[in-house]
């Protein structure tokens, strides 16, 4: 993954937790982050059709180590306000866990992008404006680029799933 660029965003319509299943917006268009990059609209396009005709997927990687998979992308598309993420954190791996109870507390509540910049341009501004992309990863964070984005995480629900996913354990080791 060397040379590859990461965009921290904390989501506008927030990252949504509801027990091991997280949601939310990894990038937005038009807006300048603090890195003075703007994502244009359609900048994940080819790279989402290529993944697709490849059958490749999209990795959920906690703060960007390709050696800290954590969960499975279930979706990953363009809208009208940037690239919408769906997927579940696997509870099952103890670093699932930790981030589960993480975003339940609020101590992270960012996710990023690893991507290669394919076509980009600066404006009058100096702004880069990134108008494709090559997206590899999308990543659960404490420091995600766009300050005035917000989280919200329903706790007793991850709380509860954790729960769950640990009773199942426990009958596992029980049974050997």
């Amino acid at each position: 993954m060397d040379g590859l660029e990461r965009k921290f965003h904390r989501p506008d319509a927030g990252l949504v937790v509801d027990g091991a299943r997280v949601e939310g917006y990894a990038s937005v268009f038009g807006v300048r982050d603090q890195g003075g990059d703007v994502v244009l609209a359609g900048a994940y396009g080819a790279s989402l059709k290529r993944m697709a005709r490849e059958g490749r997927r999209v990795r959920m990687l906690w703060q960007h180590d390709p050696a800290q998979p954590i969960g499975i992308w279930d979706e990953v598309a363009e809208d009208a306000v940037g690239l919408r993420v769906k997927g579940r954190i696997l509870t099952e791996l103890a670093q699932g866990r930790e981030a589960a109870a993480l975003l339940a507390a609020g101590a992270i509540d960012g996710l990023s992008i690893g991507y290669r910049t394919l076509r980009a341009e600066r404006d009058g501004k100096g702004q880069r404006l990134l108008a494709e992309l090559d997206l590899w990863e999308v990543s659960l964070v404490t420091f995600p680029m766009l300050a005035e984005a917000r989280v919200s995480a329903k706790a007793d629900e991850v709380m509860t799933e954790m729960a769950a996913a640990f009773r199942r354990a426990q009958a596992v080791m029980a049974a050997r």
